[in-house]
């Protein structure tokens, strides 16, 4: 069971995991990396790899507010969970606080997205 732990620096993309008793130290690929990576696998300029990802980030959008799912045979699929509410604590004044149940994106892998 992997646990976020914190990111180095505000900004940074950079990540520290708990898992178990030893921490995981890894590197997250932020927009601006993910839209130069799209440009240069796919053969695009970086503003057409940067339309492209706003427009698939908007039609995933809209899709989860309208209740459907948004399926990519092989990668994966997002959809909308419900969240029940539950009783939290308020860090500053240690008491405890109902929390909203809520509706949340979730992203399931596909079967070809392994990482080895």
């Amino acid at each position: 069971d992997i646990q976020y732990f914190c990111s180095i620096f505000v900004g940074s993309s950079i990540g520290i995991f708990l898992l178990g008793n030893s921490y995981l130290i890894i590197r997250i690929m932020n927009k601006s990396e993910l839209i130069s990576a799209m440009a240069a696998e796919g053969g695009l300029s970086k503003a057409d790899s940067k339309r492209a990802l706003d427009a698939f980030i908007a039609s995933v959008t809209k899709a989860l507010k309208a209740g459907d799912k948004a399926a990519l045979v092989g990668f994966g699929t997002f959809s909308v969970m419900e969240r029940a509410g539950r009783i939290g604590i308020n860090p500053a004044t240690k008491k405890p606080i109902q929390i909203e149940a809520k509706k949340v994106a979730k992203f399931k892998p596909g079967s070809e997205l392994t990482i080895e």
